[in-house]
């Protein structure tokens, strides 16, 4: 199960043993994709075996200003 948006992906790990080489390939892919580091990338526990991968603060407001602007 995967749910995405424009600035964050939702997704259900069912192997705990990949979660976190999942979720850390995710928050790469994420970050190239939004061209900014990982630091600028939030990981949310959203519930069982669920987590939010998203844009921090200030990244998803200049995310959201790019795609205004043009």
């Amino acid at each position: 199960m995967t749910f995405e948006t424009a600035d964050s992906v939702t997704l259900k790990i069912w192997d705990r043993a990949n979660a976190h080489h999942t979720l850390d390939a995710l928050v790469h892919d994420f970050s190239l994709r939004h061209n900014t580091s990982k630091a600028s990338i939030d990981v949310t526990y959203a519930g069982p075996n669920t987590y939010t991968v998203s844009l921090a603060g200030s990244a998803a407001k200049a995310a959201a200003f790019d795609t205004h602007s043009l």
